[in-house]
């Protein structure tokens, strides 16, 4: 006993030499002094071995003050993980101040990742139990913030004990802590019923709010409690109750906020509310009547009353109401439109943009303001008005619509550009009033933004005049005006030059019946020809569009033959290759094969459109690439990625697999004008042309100028949900092959519809080796939210032996900021898709 008494006291000497560590108030004075990051840092490091020596030393006096401190400094960014310890020993204290500071760091330092977390499992557990509510408070909250799945199965019961308890102030905590078990647990989810039936009959707000976060999270992830609530428990007219309440009270300073009472709560309400009448007539019915109630009596000068307002319009327009309360709503998020807050124009076009589809009509009346917003300097106001504005597009207001869409183009950013003339481009092509006001808007765009329009907009611009026989000399007279003003525009050039390679002679005849002919020289067409060769401004692609058109006009020019001749041999020994093959190409038909010249020439005939729902096949380069035949060859699988192919190849888990790749751009691309040209170079016109190899398989690919359908719809094949998982789905509706019956096309369409947007979208599939499998290029790799778009892919599968279908899918995409990655099997493919 002397022996113990003696260190004892040499232990308390020890003590008291020490200096007693500085107050958490003087560390942040001192760290605050720091005039660099570097004399901060050196600061931190000396308070922590300081830190460190009193934890060697089990000094229980000052552990509370430098956990305190080892919390700011992990709160500036610092590690203090070698506290966690000590945190548990806090927690063990039977002082709350301890026990505040204890639980407070677990929190901070601890999570269900480290083992650490387990050893408190019994201390809160005892502290649940404890006599003072305040302690019980701490525990309840320490569980609901960091409680792994095994401490929440040891300790749910505790909680679901507190749950049934009179006291308010431990209500509300058991709630909320009740909440994070069914997240990480939810077949515990049953257990918590009972002590529901009595919470909406509480007065205290604070209970009321997490009791409505506990029901909607229950609701959300089991359609049976969403059943039981609905039918049993008769959930709606509680809620109704409650909310009536609140908007029918007078003043109350304790939950007073910018004169509505509790907004909280009532937001709350209403999320719930939407949840119970989703999809439900009865639920819905009981509460239009308060939600017309809210909608109008709510004041609007203020944030707080907006925010209630957005989330009743949410409510309105996401369960069955009626048609009037939906006018309500829109006429709403039409007011919001004009509110100086930015952040409220910008919700409100999200919300219209989302309800356009069911409620087109009532959208339709908040069109000039919804205009008004392309003007905004917001740019992220500007891209939601102008899918807003192209969604609301009909035959009724076209014109003024592309007047205004155009204007915008014409002044708004390089990013909108693009996107706005794919928009034009695809309203115009659907709603245009005529041939002319078609091709005049076109035009337009090419002119305006013309580097920044897709490439298939060329095709598609060629297409439509071919088509368009009364307008031929219009339309050539027009675009060479558009090419002496500017011939920087390089999808305008290359309209403009195959034009005038097709319809030369219509240009210089000076007929021209829907405007004022110009009167046009053969020698001013070449001019201009020669000038888009030699400009540096031109691409390769470009300078071929011009090239052919120069040859075409050999047949259609009667005095500049030999003009014609001589540039075309200046080309020949170009080093651009592409333009050096055309250039031989085309001295060989002088010299050789003039006799076959006039018909090789000759014009194009009218093209029809292919039927298929998908995307062209065309390299999205801005102008810098040509739409051409595109090549079926096989794609070596070098050109993908190593690890890309390998992991498709275990996709189905056997060795029967065929890797599917996707389509890549051709090597060699022709122009449009020049494809019956380039035929010369593959031809051997001296001798008998050689029998055709037979292919094993039919070429899968279309040209996007194809002259006929190679694939035509059958009615009587279901489309099939093939995905849907985290707002990610996917739909896959059949084609089969009019040309092969083994052949089929899956169309597959992916939308977003979560609250933000998915970047980066890759679509991979494999298939059994008995198949044969071709993936055309997206229309898009990026998902826009709200299923406000979708993403279209076009899939050919070859079938020869009708097996059923069988394919494994893999998807990559970014979303919030975070890579995601997914495999999925589809194997429902309806019989007729393979039969």
């Amino acid at each position: 006993m002397d022996l113990l008494e003696t260190l004892s006291d040499l232990a308390i000497e020890k003590l008291k030499r020490m200096p007693a560590p500085i107050r958490l108030r003087e560390l942040i004075r001192t760290i605050r002094t720091a005039r660099t990051q570097a004399e901060e840092r050196e600061m931190i490091q000396k308070e922590c071995a300081a830190i460190r020596s009193s934890f060697r030393e089990e000094d229980n006096t000052y552990r509370c003050r430098n956990v305190a401190k080892l919390l700011y400094m992990h709160m500036l960014g610092y590690p203090a993980h070698f506290g966690q310890l000590e945190c548990l020993k806090l927690i063990a204290s039977q002082k709350f101040t301890d026990k505040r500071i204890g639980y407070l760091g677990a929190m901070l330092l601890l999570d269900e990742r480290q083992d650490v977390h387990l050893l408190m499992t019994n201390c809160i557990k005892n502290d649940l139990n404890h006599s003072t509510q305040y302690v019980q408070g701490l525990a309840l909250c320490t569980l609901g913030c960091m409680g792994s799945s095994e401490m929440c199965r040891d300790l749910a019961g505790e909680v679901e004990k507190l749950l049934k308890t009179s006291n308010s102030y431990l209500r509300k905590k058991a709630a909320l802590c009740a909440v994070h078990v069914i997240r990480k647990v939810p077949e515990l989810m049953e257990m918590f019923l009972p002590a529901t039936k009595n919470l909406l009959n509480e007065k205290n707000h604070g209970v009321l709010h997490t009791s409505v976060v506990l029901l909607t999270e229950m609701c959300e992830r089991s359609p049976d409690m969403l059943t039981h609530f609905r039918k049993n428990e008769k959930l709606v007219p509680q809620l109704v109750r409650i909310l009536k309440n609140l908007i029918m009270s007078g003043y109350s300073p304790e939950h007073d906020v910018s004169g509505i009472s509790d907004p909280f709560l009532q937001v709350r309400i209403l999320r719930l509310l939407r949840i119970l009448g989703r999809n439900d007539d009865d639920s819905s019915e009981a509460m239009n009547d308060i939600l017309a109630q809210v909608a109008t009596n709510t004041e609007t000068s203020k944030n707080v009353g907006n925010a209630i307002l957005y989330e009743t319009v949410l409510t309105i327009m996401d369960i069955k109401s009626e048609s009037g309360l939906r006018v309500l709503a829109i006429n709403i998020l039409g007011r919001f439109l004009l509110n100086n807050d930015k952040n409220i124009r910008y919700v409100a076009l999200t919300s219209l943009l989302k309800t356009v589809q069911t409620d087109h009509n009532a959208v339709q009346r908040h069109r000039s303001t919804i205009v008004d917003c392309l003007k905004d300097l917001d740019v992220s106001i500007k891209r939601r008005a102008m899918e807003l504005s192209f969604a609301l597009v009909n035959g009724n207001n076209i014109r003024g619509m592309m007047k205004e869409l155009l204007y915008f183009l014409d002044s708004c950013e390089p990013e909108f550009k693009a996107d706005c003339a794919s928009g034009i481009f695809l309203a115009a092509e659907k709603y245009a009033p005529s041939k002319r006001w078609h091709i005049d808007t076109i035009m337009r765009v090419l002119t305006t933004a013309g580097s920044y329009v897709r490439d298939d907009a060329v095709p598609n611009l060629i297409q439509l005049i071919t088509n368009s026989n009364e307008m031929h000399e219009y339309t050539v007279q027009k675009l060479y005006k558009a090419i002496l003003d500017d011939i920087s525009q390089q999808p305008l050039v290359q309209v403009s030059s195959w034009c005038i390679g097709e319809y030369g002679d219509l240009l210089v005849s000076g007929q021209c019946e829907e405007e004022e002919p110009i009167q046009v020289t053969e020698d001013e067409v070449l001019d201009i020809l020669e000038s888009i060769l030699i400009s540096n401004m031109s691409s390769s692609v470009t300078r071929g569009f011009a090239l052919t058109a120069i040859m075409k006009n050999s047949t259609r020019f009667s005095n500049t033959v030999n003009r014609i001749k001589k540039v075309v041999s200046i080309y020949g020994s170009s080093i651009d290759v592409e333009l050096q093959q055309r250039a031989v190409e085309y001295n060989a038909l002088f010299k050789k094969y003039d006799h076959m010249r006039p018909a090789l020439l000759e014009r194009m005939p009218v093209m029809e459109k292919s039927m298929t729902n998908g995307p062209t096949d065309v390299a999205q380069t801005n102008g810098e690439a040509e739409p051409g035949i595109i090549d079926t060859k096989p794609v070596p699988s070098a050109q993908l990625p190593t690890s890309q192919a390998n992991d498709l190849l275990d996709l189905l888990g056997g060795n029967d697999i065929q890797l599917v790749i996707p389509t890549a751009p051709p090597q060699k691309q022709s122009s449009v004008g020049g494809e019956l040209l380039d035929l010369l170079g593959d031809l051997n016109l001296g001798a008998p042309p050689a029998p055709v190899p037979q292919m094993p398989a039919p070429q899968l690919l279309l040209d996007g100028l194809s002259v006929q359908p190679l694939f035509n719809e059958i009615s009587g094949i279901p489309p099939i949900t093939a995905y849907n998982k985290n707002g990610l789905k996917i739909d896959f509706s059949f084609e089969r092959s009019s040309t092969n019956a083994s052949v089929t096309v899956i169309t597959t369409q992916a939308y977003n519809s979560t609250d933000s947007e998915m970047t980066d979208y890759v679509f991979q599939a494999a298939v059994p080796k008995t198949f044969q499998l071709q993936l055309l290029s997206p229309s898009s790799n990026v998902l826009s939210p709200f299923n406000a778009g979708s993403v279209t892919q076009v899939i050919k599968v070859l079938n020869p032996q009708k097996q059923q279908l069988r394919m494994r899918i893999k998807l990559t995409y970014n979303h919030k900021g975070s890579a995601m990655q997914d495999l999925a099997e589809v194997s429902n493919f309806p019989p007729q898709s393979w039969q």
